[in-house]
């Protein structure tokens, strides 16, 4: 039943008191508005302390009045003041608690907020390993499910608050007018916490594999819909509907599990209170019978019941929802602690220690202002790449590169050609951070890569993956992605430059043609010329490019190769070639062959020696030559 549901790698177990003091790292911030809070949280408290006092005095005035044979007009003026007055409490307790729960909302909601935030900065902090290895929707649950839940949690929390302070005030009276009675009530308070810690262990643990069951439904959900057209292809829906149901009968079960415990906890406590309501008539019928307690001390006693209850019953049976709450926090708090496989030497060691979540913060307000721009110490690069002895792999024992070195000279241009698995990919993903290497050096500039802050790193890498990936909106949009402060007509220039706009003319209306989600509405020849218009607009010193293996029609290659040729001008470019048209434009050919580079020189020269590439070139390239000719 719990297949597939064990936690991640990266998940951690917290204390209870190590969540709470995380918690409240976020909560901090907004004194002010706790401050308000409990301002009317005491004035709630306030309220009902007096309502059943005062219904406990007024009782015993009309019982005195009624022994007095006072006046009729006496009596209904009591009757008419207690009806005042519970009007007044009704109206003013309306107030208080939307005045609480409109400061809860928004107390709670920027706390979410902030704890989205830096989840969502971790995440997109981590590298591509990561998300190699961790499947997207369970992710995604943990920033927008497991939050929603520490929410509700917190909401809950606050009225329980609330009623435990309205509950240490009246029991501190009640003790004040009848100590045995007041002993009798506090006598079933164990038995509501005995009941809590008893379903303390079974609910955190059920609720654990309930989030996890969500998790795997939210990312089957995901696969699915991304893979449906692949599904339609083949035929099969049917496999995918079998394949969903499996898992979501899985978290069926799980959930079902979660809310048997949680439930169960209502009428056994409800049974408990049924009891301590006749025991507590029992007690109070004996004083009052031997003189020692008033009537309208025994209502008290009777209405507080509830009152006195209601908290203790609200925490023992919530505390299930109190353990989801903790469980979604310690999910939370595991996501955004995760260590990145990819390390950075650049640390400021003259700051005072920060905890992760400050470090977060740090970062998401060095992102919302866009200072991506190299700092002092990160002075623009030349393009100056190095590779010495690097040794590196996915997987542990089964090497990608082994001892691999390589120099491209500032704004030359490497075509990166051999067999798949040879290691071209690797690295572009290794200059741009992607993954971590085991051992030996990549320098840029001269600086060992490691050095450099990750964002103004990047800022200075142009890459192109082989299938593009647009976000929706228009082209205009896609094309300033790197430099959102582009114009309209800065946008539209920049994309005139390839192949003088002709297949911006094309399109439906142009620049502000709709692409789609991920670009879908584009063919894949569109989308390499977006891209590209995308590094044009960024002008970066060093540029990478993975062409796609797909075929496209001679003009769309045109225009992507005159895009080509406008960057190779101005950066240091290597490109992962599967077109002839590339592979001829670049100043030197690198040939791959399991991670080592077995021979490099330009077009002609490789031709001339007739070895690996020369094969490679029958196989990839000759078919696109101008005097290819099929033999029939």
């Amino acid at each position: 039943m719990f297949l597939g549901l064990n936690a991640e790698s990266y998940d951690r177990t917290y204390t209870d008191a190590t969540l709470v003091r995380r918690l409240a790292s976020y909560y901090l911030p907004q004194r002010r508005r706790m401050l308000a809070l409990v301002s009317v949280i005491l004035g709630i408290t306030a309220i009902g302390f007096f309502d059943p006092v005062v219904v406990s005095r007024t009782l015993d005035i009309l019982r005195l009045e009624v022994a007095q044979n006072a006046p009729t007009g006496e009596m209904t003026s009591t009757i008419g003041w207690l009806i005042a007055f519970l009007l007044a409490v009704a109206v003013l307790n309306w107030l208080g608690n939307f005045a609480r729960r409109r400061l809860t909302a928004r107390l709670i909601s920027d706390v979410i907020s902030a704890l989205r935030r830096d989840a969502f900065n971790a995440v997109i902090r981590h590298d591509l390993s990561f998300f190699d290895k961790y499947q997207s929707g369970k992710i995604i649950s943990r920033i927008s499910g497991d939050t929603q839940e520490l929410a509700q949690v917190s909401t809950l929390l606050a009225d329980l608050v609330t009623q435990f302070a309205i509950l240490i005030v009246l029991t501190t009276y009640l003790f004040s007018v009848s100590w045995q009675m007041a002993l009798t009530l506090l006598g079933m308070a164990p038995v509501v916490v005995i009941m809590g810690v008893l379903f303390r262990r079974g609910a955190r643990r059920v609720t654990r594999s309930g989030f996890r069951a969500v998790g795997e439904v939210n990312s089957s959900i995901q696969e699915m819909v991304a893979g449906m057209c692949i599904a339609k292809n083949f035929r099969q829906e049917a496999s995918m509907y079998r394949a969903f149901q499996k898992v979501n009968d899985q978290a069926y079960t799980v959930n079902l599990r979660r809310g048997v415990v949680m439930s169960n906890i209502f009428p056994t406590l409800n049974a408990f209170e049924g009891i301590g309501t006749a025991v507590l008539a029992y007690v109070g019928g004996q004083l009052v019978g031997a003189g020692s307690l008033s009537v309208g001390v025994w209502y008290l006693f009777i209405i507080s019941l509830s009152r006195f209850w209601f908290p203790l019953t609200n925490l023992a049976s919530f505390w299930s929802q109190i353990q989801s709450g903790l469980s979604a926090c310690e999910r939370v708090f595991s996501l955004i602690d995760a260590e990145p496989s990819v390390r950075q030497d650049l640390r400021a060691k003259s700051q005072e220690p920060r905890s992760k979540s400050q470090e977060l913060r740090g970062e998401i307000q060095a992102f919302s202002t866009q200072d991506l721009g190299l700092s002092t110490q990160n002075s623009a690069l030349t393009g100056a790449v190095a590779f010495e002895r690097v040794n590196f792999s996915y997987v542990t024992g089964q090497a990608v590169l082994a001892e691999f070195s390589l120099k491209i000279a500032p704004g030359e241009s490497v075509a990166l050609v051999g067999h798949t698995g040879a290691g071209k990919s690797s690295i572009v993903k290794l200059i741009s951070r992607f993954y971590e290497f085991q051992s030996g050096q990549i320098l840029l500039d001269g600086r060992d890569i490691r050095g450099f802050d990750l964002a103004a790193l990047r800022s200075q890498l142009g890459i192109v993956s082989q299938v593009p990936f647009l976000f929706a909106g228009s082209i205009a949009d896609n094309i300033r992605y790197a430099k959102p402060d582009l114009s309209d007509a800065e946008v539209e220039a920049i994309a005139r430059r390839i192949g003088d706009g002709e297949w911006l003319d094309s399109l439906p209306v142009r620049m502000r043609t709709e692409v789609g989600e991920r670009g879908g509405r584009l063919s894949l020849g569109q989308r390499q010329l977006v891209a590209l218009g995308r590094v044009l607009a960024q002008r970066p010193p060093i540029f990478m490019l993975d062409e796609a293996t797909a075929s496209v029609d001679p003009f769309t290659e045109r225009q992507i190769q005159t895009a080509l040729n406008l960057i190779l001008k101005s950066s240091t470019s290597i490109l992962i070639a599967h077109r002839l048209s590339t592979v001829k434009a670049v100043d030197r050919i690198l040939v791959l062959d399991h991670g080592r580079i077995i021979e490099e020189g330009n077009h002609d020269n490789l031709m001339q020696r007739g070895g690996h590439y020369a094969a490679l070139y029958d196989t990839y390239f000759r078919h696109q030559s101008a005097d290819f000719k099929v033999k029939i």
